[in-house]
This record gives C-alpha cells, structure tokens and sequence, in this order.
C-alpha cells in the first residue's frame, strides 16, 4: 500500500475494559471487515466473532487470518432474538451491515449494555438511542471510515487550530472518490465496482444542498450530473467533482457558523458525468419493475431492451444510435464518445441481458460483470480538504488536507483499509477507555478526534496539509 502522508496527534488512556480478554462480535463480512480484523487480532486478548447470514462466508473470512482467536458464526441481524443472544455474549459489537440495520442493533446492544462501533452516518432512527444509550453507560461510535471518518479528523483539526488562533473558517469545501488507479481507469465510466454498483448508481439520483458565497443552493437529482465541474487536486489527475447531498449541517457540526461556502463532494473522472446523463435520458436509471423483465420473463437480446427502454420500434444499431442521440441531444465528438461507452456495454448487441426486473438492475447486472477489479488491478482513494481561512489579523490564507491511497494488485483495496483500519482503531480505543464518552457520538470532538488522529497515524494513514 502507497500512502500520500503527514501528520501526528495526542493521546490519552484511561482503563481496560477487559482486564483478561475482550470480546467482539463483528457483524458482516465484506472488504471492509478484513483490514478491521486484522487490526483487532494484533492483540493477544482480543476474541473476534464473526457473523454472516451464510456462514460458509463467515468461515472463509476467519479462516484468513488462521487464528484461534476468531470464530465464525451464522446470524441474520434481522432475527432480533437470535441478535440479541450474540450481543450479549460479547463486550463490543462492530456493526458493517447496511446502516438500516443499525438501530435494531442499537436497540440489542443498550439492552444488554454493549458498545457499538459503525462506519456509517447517524442517521435520525440511530440518533433516538442516544440518552438511553447514555443511561446504559455505552458507547455508540459512528462515522469512522474514510467518509465519514478520517474526513471529518482533518477537519476538525484544521478548524479548532484556525479558532484557536482566533481565525475564522470563511469556506471549506472538500471531495473524496474511491476510484481505479489511473491505469485501470480502462472503461467508458472511468470507474470500477468495488461495491454494489446500485448504490453507486442509485446515488446518482440523490439531491444535493449546500451553502456556496452566503446563499444557499439546492440541486434536484436529475440534475445533479450538469453540476460536475474540473476538481485541480494534482496536475496528473483529470478529476471533475459534483456535491453529495446535503452539506448544510456541517455548519453546525464542525462548528463553523461563519462559513460561507460549505461544499462536500464526489470525485469521479473526467467523462463520468456525461456518460451518466445518457444512461438517465434512456431511462436505465429507472428502478420502476417492469414485468417483460422479471427473471421469470423470456429472455431478450440487449438492442430489444434499448429499444423499449426508448420507446422505438426498430431495433437495427443505427436507428437505436440516431434514437439515443436525439434523447441525449449530444453532438460530434460527445455524442460519439457516448455511444462509444453504450456500444462497449453491449446495449445495442444480440447479447442476452440478465433480467433482473427493472432497467437499473438489469443495467448493473451487465456493469457489474464488465467494470470488476482484475487480479492485477488496483483501486486508489483520493480525498481533499480546502480551508478557505481568515486570520485574526485579518490576512487570508487557503490551506489544504490531502490524502492519496493505493491498494495494492492481489491484496488489500485502498477503500477497504481506509474505512476498517479506522473502525478497528476506534473499537480498540472503545475498549481501552481511550474513548469514554457515552451516547451516539461521530468523531467531531477533540478528546476523539486527537487520539484517533494518532492512531491511523501509527497505521500509515495520512494527510498532508499546505497553504496554496
């Protein structure tokens, strides 16, 4: 793994939790769960359970690390019961199921007084366990990732020395992108699924909020893809960016009331974007069930589909073509660029789509066997911070976090240690009492973030920090 690096931080320590061992119960599996095991399996007394829903998947991943200390088990999160017994048995739970899922095991865990650990945001049902969860004397840790997570430690950190000082944060617009290294960048999206490719996708499709120069700006989903615009990070990088839902409380949670321009966003490649808005205008966005798609439905080659998706009769590639561009309105070289990506995809083949019941799905099923990883490929993280700064005496100042990550070709994915590196550092720190607070917290607070700060520090994990 490369790391782009530069900072340290403080520490404090209060107690153990387990004098003898501790135990944790990890729910899910996925690429995330590795770098955070592994993590947590450096110590000696730590004892790793490990739940999947199918438990031949719980085995293989324990099976990993070829330790004692970890064990496999099968439990669906759903079966409150069966949750229930697990938490129970265990001193901290570390919860990288999809974030719906986390207040049924809130609930669980406050219950039976046990800590949680996630890596998502608070959402408002996960936010109504706070004072029980203080009532309880446990922690519910959230938002220790990469984003959220190590985006909001340089931002704090950057924002309470600018206060400190008696200075004034004027903007802080940040992006991050979890994207193939340049050199697997080798598709019409410029993009690669490490993830669901319907999240991605449906993600897309999200409005998004923000403060730009005192006035507020909002932006439907549908036009989301038109605000892209060229994102200068470094000169080797053709990156364009567009906002991620709603910046607006970062206001209020970084504690920046002076703010004018508060900007979070996504980072993608050049060519993202447009490629995007003709997949909308053909529909293949859409996640309205169709019944001629169902799996049960009599398979049909990838032009029929186009052809319905666009509501034209012929399904001969030129007309499909003219149809997709006078839908698109592209011209010359975009046009051509967009039908070369479609034609790449097969939309327009005798090939048999994979029904899956709407055109979205449908559409993932085929991204998702073309745009995987390869065995020698790598992916690569990218996440900047840029603090627009006005001193005490009044001079300004615009000063930048970043952060570059590769993973490395047949291991370990940037986005997997980026996000489970931290989550394990922060249930460590659960569990040695170097984080005490109690409630439903997220890493915006000092006596977290510095520790924390430290802790990916020790693991590699940096930013560099600049005034441009």
């Amino acid at each position: 793994m490369h790391w782009i690096c530069g900072i340290s931080g403080i520490r404090s320590s209060n107690f153990l939790l387990s004098p003898s061992h501790s135990k944790i119960l990890l729910l899910g599996s996925g690429f995330v769960a590795g770098p955070c095991a592994e993590f947590l399996l450096r110590r000696q007394e730590n004892k790793v359970t490990v739940a999947s829903r199918r438990i031949a998947l719980a085995r293989t991943f324990a099976a990993k690390f070829n330790s004692s200390n970890i064990t496999a088990i099968s439990l669906d999160v759903s079966d409150e019961a069966a949750l229930e017994v697990e938490v129970a048995k265990h001193d901290i739970v570390i919860s990288l199921v999809p974030y719906t899922q986390h207040p049924i095991i809130f609930k669980a865990a406050v219950k039976h007084k046990k800590h949680v650990v996630t890596t998502s945001y608070v959402s408002p049902a996960m936010l109504e366990y706070d004072e029980a969860a203080k009532a309880a004397g446990v922690t519910l840790m959230n938002e220790i990732g990469l984003d959220p997570g190590i985006d909001h430690l340089y931002a704090v950190k950057t924002i309470k020395e600018v206060h400190n000082a008696g200075g004034k944060i004027v903007s802080f617009v940040s992006y991050c992108g979890g994207l193939p290294a340049p050199e697997d960048s080798n598709n019409p999206l410029g993009y690669k699924f490490s993830w669901s490719s319907r999240g991605v996708l449906l993600a897309l499709r999200n409005n998004a909020k923000f403060f730009e120069n005192g006035s507020l700006v909002e932006i439907s989903g549908e036009k989301l893809m038109t605000t892209a615009k060229p994102i200068y990070i470094y000169p080797g990088f053709a990156f364009v960016g567009y906002p991620n839902r709603d910046s607006t409380p970062y206001t209020e949670r970084y504690k920046i009331p002076e703010a004018q321009t508060v900007i979070r966003g996504t980072l993608r490649y050049q060519g993202f974007p447009e490629f995007i808005k003709g997949l909308v205008h053909i529909g293949f966005l859409d996640d309205k069930q169709l019944e001629w798609l169902s799996p049960s439905a009599a398979p049909l080659p990838w032009k029929t589909v186009t052809a319905r998706a666009l509501g034209v009769s012929t399904e001969s590639e030129s007309d499909l073509v003219g149809a997709v561009l006078a839908r698109t309105g592209l011209k010359g070289e975009e046009g051509a660029r967009l039908v070369s990506g479609l034609r790449w995809i097969g939309i327009f083949s005798s090939e048999l789509a994979i029904h899956r019941g709407t055109l979205l799905d449908t559409l993932c099923a085929t991204l998702e066997e073309k745009m995987q990883y390869g065995p020698t490929e790598r992916d690569m993280v990218m996440l900047q911070h840029v603090f627009g700064i006005v001193h005490a005496d009044g001079t300004k100042e615009t000063r930048t976090s970043t952060g570059l990550w590769f993973g490395v070709p047949n291991g370990e994915t940037a986005m997997a240690r980026t996000v489970g590196v931290p989550c394990g550092i922060a249930t460590q720190m659960v569990l040695d009492g170097t984080i005490s607070k109690r409630g439903v917290l997220a890493p915006m607070d000092e006596d977290i973030v510095y520790p924390l700060l430290e802790g990916i520090n020790k693991e590699g994990i940096y930013m560099v920090e600049a005034t441009v």
